[in-house]
Order: structure tokens, then C-alpha cells, then sequence
């Protein structure tokens, strides 16, 4: 549902996570984090808002905590497609809708071009260590819960 407090909430949430730079493409970014729930199950996920922040991603990464990530926050619902060119380790990804509700899962192996897609248009796409969902036997249907979910009504 788009309300006007709804739109400003996410343009200064989204402004707010903009402020710090990402670095060169060469290297890993470093963005803002927001703590999200699934289930019984916490994950500190870095924020991805911009074109730029979307396309480095977590290339040039050789590792990441058990339990990090990172949200793809994107303006407006859409068919999402993701790909492993210049990511280094194997990720889980999932495809979320304005709700939080996971629409769909999909593993990916790194340095591919392999395209992996929503099944439906979502704005919210996150990726964890490979595995990480089918390990805790989380699967499509699931709430995730947290900024920026939480500012849905």
C-alpha cells in the first residue's frame, strides 16, 4: 500500500543510508547495516539503495559472517535478477515482497553469469551465505521482519 508517510519514510531512510560512500568497484563496499528476523533467527544485513551500491553488490568478498548479508532495497516492485560476476563466494538469495514475505529462493555459485529472478515483482532482494535459508528450513512464505518492513502497513 503507497501512502505519502509511507513514500517519506523510505526517501529518508533511503537518503540516510546514502550518505556513506561505497568504495571503488575493485574492492569490497562497506554500507550501513540493519538488524532483520526470520523466524527464530537474526541476520545483520548491510543496505544496498543506489544503482551503484545494487552493482557492486558483495563482489570482491572471500568471506562473510554466519549470519550477514545484505538487502537490496530497489524504489518500486519488479521483476529482480541477480548474477555472481566478480563474487567470490557461493550466496542464497531471497526475493521479498513489500511485506516481507519471501517470494522466492535460489542458490548461486560464484563468478557466474547465471541470471537468478523473482518470480514476482518485489523490491527487496537478500543474499546470505549459501545455504543459509534450506539450513534453517526457512522457504517461501516466511516473513522477514525489520527496517524496512516494519514500515509497511
Amino acid at each position: 500500500m503507497k501512502t505519502t508517510t509511507r513514500r517519506l519514510a523510505m526517501a529518508l531512510w533511503a537518503s540516510a543510508l546514502t550518505c556513506m560512500p561505497a568504495l571503488a568497484q575493485d574492492g569490497p563496499q562497506q554500507l550501513p547495516t540493519v538488524m532483520l528476523g526470520i523466524s527464530f533467527h537474526n541476520i545483520k544485513a548491510e543496505v544496498a539503495v543506489t544503482p551503484k551500491q545494487h552493482e557492486i553488490g558483495l563482489m570482491h568478498r572471500t568471506s562473510m559472517g554466519p549470519n550477514d548479508g545484505m538487502i537490496f532495497v530497489f524504489e518500486q516492485a519488479g521483476q529482480q535478477c541477480f548474477w555472481m560476476k566478480n563474487t567470490l563466494i557461493p550466496l542464497s538469495v531471497a526475493f521479498i515482497s513489500d511485506d516481507g514475505t519471501i517470494v522466492n529462493l535460489d542458490e548461486m555459485k560464484p563468478e557466474t553469469l547465471n541470471p537468478h529472478c523473482s518470480t514476482k515483482p518485489v523490491r527487496y532482494v537478500l543474499e546470505m551465505n549459501t545455504g543459509w535459508f534450506s539450513k534453517r528450513g526457512l522457504k517461501a512464505g516466511i516473513k522477514v521482519k525489520g527496517q524496512p518492513f516494519n514500515m509497511t502497513k
